[in-house]
């Protein structure tokens, strides 16, 4: 019969064969010494010339972020409020543009179904077709680059995850239940831990999937009607969501359990978009103004 002879493999071989894990550097013990402050302090405010309101912002490098109208006005402007560059898009009152970890500008394009990006150079480029499906709003990953796109079809809505070269690799619009996750994600973003987090203010609620695209909850306010608007998330894994209705700005954990309204209607007046920086300050946009007000919630 055959005789076998057993390979002479070191636990060194055999960890080069499977691999390894590495832990991403954080920073935990740094995030655990920040907190939510007792009140909320106004930083700074900025005014955009030329526009009625501010639907969404997109912050970018060297002191300079994006911010968009209701008319498809998108402009970039530094932290002086000087207009730097102007683009007349089809986006509307949809989180229809984010900035990516090298700077670029990514948009969509809802009457010719495409996503533009537009590099540090200024100049626009094609970046990803969408079919027949809508592109309504964008968020670019800050773990790995992906992009997130909230579409709409003949009435159905999905999010589709592509990777930071343009190729489609997940598409997300059903629960385990085969019940319909979204009726328009307008506004979207993702949380330290990869969940994806959709404003649906079709809906009336704040839906969140895991990365693999599990329904994890929906947050659907702490009142009668709950209209969401812009939507973020902070270093603490904290949600940030606008109701524009109450003219308030609500704070979550992580898992979706209310903790308090950050701002209310006494200290803002009709939020409807948020974000955070890298210094932990929250900027806010809001309707019938063009000013973009800085806070400063974390310490």
């Amino acid at each position: 019969p055959p005789v076998f002879t057993a390979g002479k493999y070191s636990k060194e071989d055999v960890a080069k064969l499977l691999g390894r894990i590495t832990v991403p550097n954080t920073k935990p013990e740094e995030n655990r010494k920040i907190k939510p402050m007792e009140t909320v302090t106004k930083v700074r405010e900025f005014t955009i010339p030329g526009f009625y309101d501010v639907f969404h912002i997109s912050l970018g490098k060297l002191g300079r972020f994006w911010a968009s109208d209701y008319k498809g006005n998108l402009v970039q402007t530094d932290l002086h409020g000087n207009q730097l560059q102007k683009i007349e898009t089809s986006g509307k009152w949809q989180c229809y543009h984010t900035t990516t970890g090298e700077g670029d500008l990514i948009y969509t394009d809802k009457d010719n179904k495409v996503i533009k990006r537009i590099a540090l150079g200024y100049t626009s480029t094609e970046f990803i077709k969408t079919g027949d499906w809508v592109p309504s709003s964008i968020h670019s990953s800050d773990i790995n680059g992906d992009i997130l796109v909230g579409m709409i079809k003949n009435g159905k809505c999905k999010v589709t995850r592509y990777n930071k070269t343009g190729t489609e690799k997940q598409n997300i619009q059903w629960d385990n239940k085969g019940q319909e996750l979204y009726e328009l994600a307008h506004y979207i973003t993702e949380n330290i831990n990869g969940d994806i987090c959709v404003s649906d203010y079709a809906k009336h609620a704040v839906v969140v999937v895991d990365k693999s695209g599990q329904h994890r909850f929906s947050y659907t306010g702490q009142r009668s009607t709950f209209t969401p608007y812009g939507i973020c998330t902070d270093v603490l894994g904290h949600i940030l969501v606008c109701d524009v209705v109450s003219e308030t700005v609500h704070l979550l954990d992580q898992d979706g359990q209310f903790l308090y309204l950050l701002l209310t209607s006494q200290e803002v007046n009709s939020p409807n978009t948020v974000c955070v920086d890298d210094k932990n300050n929250l900027w806010v946009g809001k309707w019938k103004t063009n000013t973009v007000t800085v806070y400063k919630y974390l310490q």
